[in-house]
């Protein structure tokens, strides 16, 4: 079991905002993850003292980018930062999940990879509930690509 230095080694997303705590499972499909930072006074997502059920998302985006480091980490190869560039068939059963006692698990599913593209299914659960699920595409960043020059 890996656990959240693991996991910040192999994601950009780092201190409070590296929101996943253990993997619990992976293969070259699919990864578990478990985490409580949900429950956390100081998650940066709050506003308002409270943690809207749609940033599920960015949970399940920073599982698909843990599953992406370790399936590129077992070929022996950096892995190929991406970018989310869609969410679709999103579904929550709640809009809230700050007051969710227990631990979250979070699983994503490899759907299709190839030519810098990769597209996943996701599903959160709590207590053994499904409280949300989706899919997303992610589009492979070019490591020398820069922004675009900041207007004025």
């Amino acid at each position: 079991m890996l656990g959240r230095d693991a996991i910040a080694a192999l994601i950009p997303h780092q201190g409070t905002m590296c929101l996943l705590e253990r993997v619990l499972e992976w293969d070259g499909e699919h990864v578990v993850l478990a985490t409580q930072t949900h429950r956390s006074a100081h998650h940066p997502l709050r506003a308002g003292g409270r943690l809207r059920a749609l940033n599920l998302c960015e949970y399940a985006a920073q599982a698909m980018a843990v599953h992406g480091g370790l399936v590129a980490r077992a070929a022996g190869a950096p892995a190929q930062p991406g970018l989310l560039v869609s969410l679709r068939e999103v579904a929550l059963s709640r809009g809230y999940i700050e007051d969710l006692p227990g631990e979250l698990r979070i699983t994503a599913r490899r759907l299709h990879s190839g030519a810098g593209a990769w597209q996943y299914s996701f599903a959160v659960h709590h207590g053994g509930e499904l409280i949300a699920e989706g899919r997303a595409a992610i589009v492979a960043r070019s490591r020398a690509a820069s922004p675009a020059p900041h207007e004025p």
